[in-house]
């Protein structure tokens, strides 16, 4: 990864840029922090896939994209990711700031550089950060990045599950405008740009990374609402005051713990290092992952585009090591891993056997540094193979907006403040 330690510096607050064009190198001498995150996946190639693998056309077009940081602080660096891509990934331009509704932006916007100039070519497979650019960002507020693609460029890699809306325009580059009206086309994925890093003052200031699959993508809650576990995880923290610890969310839908998928992302350990170990400021790490590994070998193969494919044989001993091999590389960068229980899913018996044996270890084989118990949190007391009637989203399988919730009180606080200082 590429590190440019160049920056650019205008007044303003909160994104309120009264030059919005200017640009000069500069130092900054703060802490860098992760304030939002989101894991990349590799599309899907191939004749007549289904419409729900199908990437808007990109080429030559503006693409902005909504999120939301978890951190306040005083300047920012956006990181531009190439992961899966065939060939250079080409922005011509791109800017950052404060969404407005829909795909309104709100005051100026400020121009990102890359080593000083507007554009940037990424090789494949590589990822770089931005210059600096001084901004006020608050934390929990929504902000617009945009950018304009190069003329032949494709969409080749994306975070497939959003659960926010975003937006591609007509042919053109319309980074600096304001309006909607030429943002035609609405996407409910994140492309290119996985990570906002934000310079803080306070030496203190730290990440959560929430790393598993669909429960902590949140799949199933409710679009441009924030209401995924993680979300309501980095409410909770502010709400108590504390305002020092960044929550991200790299959970990928469909991801298990040990094999790949051509659609739901590597395999967690194989993706561990690069999706949470080189975030800044990560220091501790909530896993949840299994259920999908459990569940895919029982799935029948078919023809086309078979997204459960390897239907591997998992045991609870086979996914215990490696959730043993996640811990192990996390332990060796310092970073602290708190280990999340299965949730309840409805399953067959032999398969929640499975569940059952790998959460009783987790619970009790003190192998991570913490444990958190969302079983016991969403599982019906009456039938605890079943959530909680008032929890599940309809699937048996996701909570709604209410599990997810839940799922967030269930952290101790004092777990996470104690293991990020």
């Amino acid at each position: 990864m590429l590190v440019r330690s160049l920056a650019a510096a205008v007044c303003s607050a909160a994104f309120l840029f009264a030059a919005p064009a200017a640009a000069f190198a500069v130092e900054t001498s703060g802490q860098w922090t992760t304030a939002w995150a989101t894991a990349p996946q590799s599309i899907p190639q191939g004749a007549d896939l289904p419409a729900l693998y199908r990437a808007p056309d990109v080429a030559g077009r503006t693409v902005r994209q909504i999120i939301y940081p978890t951190l306040s602080g005083s300047a920012v660096r956006v990181r531009v990711d190439n992961a899966y891509g065939k060939a250079p990934l080409v922005i011509e331009e791109m800017s950052v700031a404060r969404a407005g509704a829909g795909a309104r932006t709100q005051g100026d916007a400020v121009r990102v550089t890359f080593g000083g100039k507007r554009a940037v070519s990424v090789p494949p497979g590589g990822a770089l950060d931005s210059d600096a650019v001084h901004a006020e960002v608050v934390a929990g507020a929504a902000y617009a990045v945009s950018t304009y693609m190069g003329p032949g460029q494709s969409m080749t890699a994306w975070h497939r599950l959003s659960s926010q809306v975003n937006y591609v325009s007509l042919p053109g580059n319309h980074v600096q405008e304001a309006s909607a009206q030429a943002y035609r086309q609405r996407f409910t994925q994140y492309a290119w740009i996985t990570g906002l890093m934000v310079e803080t003052s306070a030496p203190a200031a730290v990440a959560v990374a929430a790393v598993g699959d669909s429960i902590t993508d949140g799949m199933r809650s409710s679009l441009n609402a924030n209401r995924r576990w993680p979300d309501a995880l980095a409410r909770r923290l502010s709400q108590a005051g504390d305002r020092s610890i960044a929550v991200l969310n790299l959970g990928i839908s469909g991801n298990r713990l040990l094999s790949d998928s051509p659609c739901y992302g590597d395999a967690l350990q194989s993706r561990f290092h690069r999706d949470v170990l080189e975030q800044s400021g990560v220091r501790t790490a909530i896993l949840l992952i299994g259920i999908n590994d459990i569940n895919f070998a029982s799935m029948p193969p078919h023809a086309g585009l078979d997204c459960d494919t390897p239907h591997t044989q998992v045991t609870a001993g086979s996914l215990i090591e490696g959730y043993r091999r996640v811990i192990a590389a996390a332990h060796a960068r310092g970073v602290r891993v708190i280990g999340a229980t299965l949730t309840p899913a409805s399953l067959p018996s032999q398969r929640e056997s499975t569940r059952l044996a790998v959460n009783q270890w987790i619970r009790t084989g003190r192998a991570y540094d913490g444990v958190v118990d969302f079983d016991a949190a969403l599982r019906d007391p009456a039938h605890p193979s079943q959530l909680r009637r008032a929890y599940d989203s309809g699937d048996h399988i996701h909570p709604n907006d209410a599990g997810y919730a839940a799922m967030a009180d269930a952290i101790p606080l004092q777990l996470l403040t104690d293991a990020t200082r």
